[in-house]
């Protein structure tokens, strides 16, 4: 996966920035610092402290410094890490421009403030070797350009509707096991995912990015493979409104 090449290819819809070509790193990064992080200020539920955040924002910026001078190397790192690490800083920059904005109702209260701005995804905050980036670049032109459609139960954006924040950081060698704990636990997430023997009203992040779930299969078969409650080949599938409001404990 040729990881260096997606930020040249940044698109108008989520930044009109040139990327340059940067420095990538032999050696993939521990994510402990993160973790310790995440168990301390995410419960169970996936639901975040973000006043504790704030009195560990030290140890946050020090674990974002770490991420923006270490960059995936797609000749060294595996697939699996190249994963885990942009997974985690979306999660963890995610963190970091909530409580820079701390307190809000919704993430989406957030205003870019920039001409030419249109969305909190799209300012550009993320400085990683040297490049500046927005967490649409890092959903959307690099996380979604590698083919694992789990990656919409790992990412968090700080809402009530979204996939919970893991109390852990996403690993290589734990990858495939902790995105299939999320697939699962999200789609039988009634709060985020009501299916029945009858019905079967489903998260707005199926609709908004189907194209993702059905590249192999249909999103019915897709759901299906997760999902407890089967939804059988004559229920309609509908999609339910999406709460913004902040996923604060």
């Amino acid at each position: 996966m040729r990881i260096l090449l997606l930020l040249f290819v940044l698109t108008g819809i989520t930044s009109c920035r040139t990327i340059k070509p940067v420095e990538s790193t032999s050696t993939p990064v521990s994510h402990d610092a993160w973790t310790a992080l995440l168990q301390k200020h995410v419960n169970a539920k996936g639901f975040v402290n973000y006043q504790g955040f704030i009195a560990d924002s030290v140890q946050l910026n020090a674990y974002l410094e770490t991420l923006s001078t270490h960059y995936p190397n797609p000749e060294t790192w595996s697939r699996n890490e190249v994963l885990a690490y942009w997974i985690n800083a979306y999660n963890a920059y995610t963190i970091q421009l909530v409580i820079r904005h701390y307190p809000v109702l919704s993430i989406k209260d957030i205003k870019p403030g920039i001409g030419f701005i249109n969305s909190v995804w799209d300012i550009p905050f993320i400085t990683i070797e040297g490049q500046t980036l927005d967490l649409n670049n890092i959903e959307h032109n690099i996380l979604r350009k590698m083919d694992e459609p789990r990656i919409h139960f790992a990412v968090n954006c700080a809402s009530y509707s979204c996939p919970k924040l893991r109390n852990e950081a996403y690993t290589a060698n734990r990858l495939d096991a902790q995105l299939e704990d999320a697939a699962i636990q999200f789609i039988n997430d009634p709060s985020r995912n009501l299916i029945t023997t009858s019905s079967a009203s489903v998260s707005s992040i199926f609709n908004w990015f189907t194209g993702d779930f059905t590249k192999n299969q249909s999103l019915r078969d897709f759901l299906n493979t997760y999902s407890r409650q089967k939804i059988a080949d004559d229920t309609e599938i509908n999609f339910m409104a999406y709460n913004w409001f902040l996923n604060e404990q």
